[in-house]
């Protein structure tokens, strides 16, 4: 049976605590790649695969401290360690995949690791998708600040990061160019004000849906949530999700696997002890148009 327990660190198939957090599933020729923080030792990013969703096969460290660096055409700050040696963080790191230059393209957040002022977003490549990645630095996206992140593929294959903008205040969306690696156009300023962060988004009979968080620090607060016609169109005004707390959890993604089964993954963070952050792992449900979102100890999967 494929049962999952909510609010704890999940194992790998060699019995080791799984570190993905804040991260982005792939599904990609028989497999779902699992992406995420890892701040253990010189880490950043992990991978893990399965074909299941309950039993992951841990891959590679995709993204250290020694990770090869390269330039590409957009000009970036191209490092992954600070002066002094010291860590920087790469957070919320999401993957997709380049039909037109067959690569595998990483985008996140990217911070100093000492006073979050660089507020900037990274990149990197792989030609496969749990190879080592190549980073090629990170920058402001048309100069704007950039955190909390999230990427999305649309069914015409035209991609979108979205990200917080303004010390927070605002989310704003871009339209990627067509290797996706530098943004096109920035299309939307969304709830300017509001502090949304860690956005999520998915499409469900015809309707884009984006969840997202209040920003309370580590602290979890009420999830809301707004549809639209088109990501680049108007979206309604914020709706809650979920409990006050949006049951202890922060959007991390969603995946879509048809049109009914749709999941909302989440982390329950530890400010305390940042690598025991857990898992929780939620189907999404639906009254119409309405989302809602009901808490489950335990829960035997779709797959």
């Amino acid at each position: 049976m494929n049962t999952l327990k909510n609010g704890t660190l999940w194992t790998d198939t060699d019995g080791n605590e799984i570190h993905a957090h804040g991260g982005h599933i792939l599904y990609f020729e028989g497999y779902y790649y699992w992406y995420g923080e890892d701040r253990r030792k010189n880490y950043y990013v992990s991978c893990y695969r399965s074909t299941d969703l309950v039993h992951w096969e841990f891959r590679n460290h995709v993204l250290t401290t020694e990770s090869e660096l390269q330039p590409i055409r957009v000009r970036t700050r191209l490092s992954l360690i600070n002066e002094d040696q010291s860590k920087v963080n790469i957070e919320r790191p999401k993957v997709l995949y380049n039909k037109l230059t067959k690569k595998f393209i990483l985008w996140a957040h990217f911070e100093n690791g000492k006073d979050y002022k660089e507020a900037a977003a990274a990149i990197a490549t792989c030609d496969t998708p749990d190879g080592d990645f190549i980073y090629h630095g990170h920058m402001n996206p048309f100069g704007y600040m950039s955190r909390d992140c999230t990427l999305f593929q649309d069914d015409d294959g035209t991609a979108y990061f979205i990200s917080a903008a303004r010390d927070n205040a605002d989310l704003h969306v871009y339209r990627l160019s067509t290797d996706f690696l530098n943004v096109d156009k920035l299309v939307h300023r969304l709830w300017q004000g509001e502090y949304r962060e860690a956005p999520a988004v998915f499409k469900r009979n015809g309707k884009y849906y984006m969840l997202s968080s209040f920003c309370t620090g580590w602290a979890p607060n009420q999830g809301k949530y707004a549809i639209s016609d088109s990501i680049e169109g108007n979206w309604t005004i914020l709706e809650d999700f979920g409990d006050k707390t949006t049951y202890d959890t922060q959007p991390a993604f969603v995946l879509k696997l048809n049109e009914e089964k749709i999941l909302y993954y989440s982390n329950r963070w530890n400010a305390d002890e940042y690598v025991d952050s857990s898992y929780v792992l939620l189907p999404i449900q639906f009254e119409g148009e309405k989302l809602r979102l009901k808490y489950y100890d335990e829960w035997e999967t779709f797959i």
